[in-house]
């Protein structure tokens, strides 16, 4: 972004009702120009909110993160460079570079480090932190060559890896990454010593503006797409099955074809980390079930599902694979060596992210990689997460039985075995529940996201309630199915958001939940904070079916409403909560 494009996006004019959305901006530099773009970012990313800025004093990292107040942020930017460690380290403090004193200023700046580190973990816990660390080189303070890095030196470089991996530990804490700004700011076009000198601010406009750039993305940070379907032929293996055979198929290195297993060998990583991966390939299915035989293949069955392969256009198998997943097409990322038919599918599909496998070109499959990778890229990956795909292949065998003719719905609910669990959710440990409010679509009763601040600013009110609902059955654990947070005021509960995972449909959960909330809490009625979304059709159906009415925002429902229109339950309930939680 240019500095002229900047200050035109600061200049549009945002809505008076409009939210405010707070950052700190904590670094030892002058602000100057990183503010803006930083602020111009920000708004391009929240363009709902009045995005603020806020700088603090020149020349006092430590002390602009002690003197914090989080409950006025929405997030803390930290900045640091390496004069933050001890100003010897930058050029506007002339205080002797001489051999014997750079053990000193190695102390100095490791003792600066430990307090950055404390002072970082204690505002972690109540605000979302993003951390960039030293950018810019090292003065010339050395007495090796440049192409030779000293002891000190090198002590220097080690002191910031170091912070990087512990600071990585934190709960709250991101790191901006070193390698994603080395792409797009060249190490060699980062420093303006002219402006250093004359205001204080060492960035060249472009290093400003890559550093406002990701930062943005760290502290607005989008929500991970959840499903990927891929082609075969020519895009998870090399050559056409039906004219190659089993054997003819390759991702081999000595064959030129090495890139087609790196391809698996990322799949493979997505479905270790919750990502669901599916197969549309026009092909025989017998001859695709011979090549996931191969013991060589990175990318096994276990880690598919499901797999469509016919001769019918590629847009019924995504509709086939987004039925079996139950979830949105703008979740998901359909991948194809054709653009015939990655046009085919967009057609039906427009809200589909549709990506060309480059076949042929190795350093174009690396950048297809690395813009999935942004794509899917979350966090933290929980427990939950690796329960996924196992849970959507036991949800079709349990719906194929629930529809079985051969007995009522509820004899198969209660022959299930059900099991569910309720437990108050932690701030520090709270990585899936927040996921899943701000993944959920279809049964999410507001369709509000929540961002970082926000969500542990639910943790900081006494009359605050967030609880985390797990599911088990005979069939299979589910993990976290289900998060809902609201207020209790008397004998009265309002709920602001209530979520739960479209893998756990038709099991009466949401009826079981109801049903705790009243009796733990000793409630006399419930107001839903409402409001109809065009995906959130379930949520909206139960609300019409315990209500006796179409919802609408702020309806209230009653416990002897509920308890008239409440179906027979038969789930376990573990985890008792008492409404002092």
């Amino acid at each position: 972004m240019k500095l002229i494009e900047a200050l035109e996006t600061l200049r549009c004019p945002v809505a008076d009702a409009a939210p405010e959305f707070n950052v700190s901006l904590a670094c030892g530099i002058s602000p100057l120009h990183l503010q803006t773009f930083l602020a111009a970012e920000l708004r391009k990313r929240l363009p709902e909110n009045r995005v603020v800025v806020r700088p603090g004093f020149y020349g006092d990292l430590l002390g602009n993160i002690q003197r914090l107040n989080a409950s006025a942020m929405n997030s803390l930017a930290l900045v640091i460079e390496w004069a933050d460690f001890d100003p010897r380290l930058g050029i506007r403090t002339l205080a002797g570079w001489r051999p014997m004193e750079l053990p000193n200023i190695v102390e100095s700046a490791t003792q600066m480090a430990g307090r950055l580190q404390n002072a970082i973990r204690e505002i972690a816990q109540f605000l979302p932190v993003i951390v960039c660390l030293p950018t810019l080189p090292l003065p010339p303070m050395f007495s090796t060559k440049r192409a030779h890095a000293g002891q000190c030196e090198s002590q220097l470089l080690y002191l910031a890896a170091s912070l990087a991996n512990d600071l990585a530990r934190v709960p709250g804490v991101r790191l901006l990454s070193v390698q994603t700004l080395a792409d797009i700011s060249p190490f060699s076009c980062r420093y303006d010593i002219k402006s250093e000198l004359a205001t204080g601010f060492p960035y060249t406009l472009s290093h400003a503006s890559a550093i406002g750039d990701l930062l943005s993305r760290l502290i607005a940070e989008s929500s991970p797409k959840k499903g990927l379907i891929t082609d075969l032929d020519d895009t998870l293996w090399a050559g056409v099955l039906g004219e190659d055979g089993v054997d003819g198929i390759s991702w081999e290195l000595d064959r030129h074809t090495q890139m087609h297993g790196v391809f698996q060998h990322f799949l493979s990583s997505l479905a270790g980390a919750g990502v669901l991966v599916g197969v549309a390939s026009k092909n025989d299915p017998a001859n695709v079930e011979r090549a996931f035989e191969r013991s060589d293949l990175y990318l096994t069955k276990n880690d598919i599902y499901p797999l469509e392969v016919h001769w019918s256009p590629k847009s019924n198998s995504v509709r086939r694979i987004l039925e079996t997943w139950n979830v949105s097409a703008d979740s998901v990322v359909f991948v194809d060596d054709s653009s015939m038919e990655l046009a085919e599918v967009k057609a039906v599909f427009p809200e589909l992210e549709c990506m060309l496998f480059p076949r042929g070109d190795d350093q174009a499959i690396w950048q297809f990689l690395r813009n999935l990778r942004d794509l899917f890229g979350k966090s933290v990956v929980t427990e939950d997460d690796a329960l996924r795909l196992r849970s959507i292949r036991d949800a079709d065998a349990w719906r194929a039985m629930a529809q079985s003719p051969a007995a009522s719905l509820d004899e198969f609910l209660k022959a299930a075995e059900a099991v569910i669990t309720f437990e108050p959710v932690l701030a520090d440990a709270s990585a899936r529940e927040f996921e899943l409010i701000n993944k959920t679509n279809q049964f999410n009763l507001n369709g509000r996201r929540l961002i970082q601040s926000e969500w542990r600013a639910l943790f900081n009110d006494p009359d605050a309630f967030v609880l985390s609902v797990s599911y088990k059955d005979k069939f299979g654990p589910l993990g976290k199915v289900m998060v809902v947070a609201g207020k209790a005021k008397g004998q009265s509960l309002i709920l602001d958001s209530w979520v739960l995972s479209c893998r756990a449909f038709s099991r009466r959960i949401e009826h079981r939940c109801l049903s705790y909330l009243f009796e733990t809490f000793s409630a006399n009625q419930v107001t839903f904070e409402f409001s109809p979304t065009p995906k959130n059709a379930p949520v909206q159906e139960l609300l019409t079916q315990i209500l006796g009415r179409p919802p609408e925002p702020g309806a209230t429902l009653t416990r002897e409403q509920f308890e008239t229109k409440v179906p027979p339950l038969f789930q376990r309930v573990e985890g008792k909560i008492h409404a002092s939680t």
